[in-house]
């Protein structure tokens, strides 16, 4: 049987503009990996509710897991919330189990729960608290859709709080070879072996170092040892 697909819905103007590298789709793919959940797109949109419907009702009737990044906070262009609430035809209102988490953290911290801070506190009716054991404002789970921080740390935490009770499949293995030639003096031998491997992928990262070209192969599947076989044809063709 396949293992679960995801997606990863990336939103804020900060990344478009290149203010703000992305980091979370980074983290997302090696921790689906490990899972047994296989990552199969990575989406960017703008701060712009539409936009984030319209990428929400599409990635979650595609994918098994749809993980979005970003646009949960006090501000007013936190708006990813209200968002999922419109894909989902749901309404969106304060929760009184997140307004306590909230509550507790700003108290522990001598700090005033205010307006802006409580809009972290809306969730749309029905969905599920993700726990965020860093800053305390929960993300949520609606159906399929996972909605999570953009701050790295945060969203790292968020992930590691979600996993355990997601179902994965077989977790996906890689191994690397480096090869000291270019692409194009290993490409055909290289297509001939992923053919004969069909169950694995293989891919080819080319590089230039101190003006010499060579190649990254790395090839993935979730059979250890069908990859250690293809592993040492692949060997042989880099003796070659």
């Amino acid at each position: 049987m396949s293992n679960p697909t995801a997606a990863i819905l990336v939103i804020g103007d900060e990344i478009l503009s290149g203010r703000t590298r992305d980091a979370n789709a980074h983290h997302l793919a090696g921790e689906l990996a490990a899972k047994g959940i296989d990552l199969k797109e990575v989406r960017v949109v703008s701060d712009d509710t539409a936009a984030i419907v319209a990428a929400v009702n599409a990635l979650r009737e595609r994918y098994d897991h749809l993980f979005t990044s970003g646009g949960i906070g006090p501000t007013h262009d936190d708006i990813t919330a209200d968002a999922v609430a419109v894909a989902f035809g749901l309404p969106l209102g304060v929760r009184e189990d997140a307004r306590d988490i909230l509550a507790r953290h700003y108290a522990r911290m001598g700090t005033d729960l205010n307006e802006a801070r409580l809009r972290m506190a809306r969730i749309p009716e029905g969905a599920v608290l993700i726990d965020n054991p860093i800053s305390a404002a929960p993300g949520f789970s609606m159906a399929n859709v996972h909605v999570m921080a953009g701050v790295p740390n945060i969203f790292q935490a968020m992930v590691a709080s979600l996993l355990p009770r997601l179902t994965g499949g077989e977790p996906l293995l890689s191994q690397t070879l480096r090869i000291e030639r270019g692409e194009g003096a290993i490409a055909k031998p290289l297509a001939d072996l992923a053919q004969e491997f069909g169950d694995l992928s293989f891919g080819s990262y080319p590089f230039v170092q101190n003006g010499a070209y060579g190649t990254n192969i790395v090839v993935r599947g979730t059979d250890a040892t069908r990859i250690d076989a293809a592993m040492a044809r692949l060997a042989v063709i880099a003796a070659q």
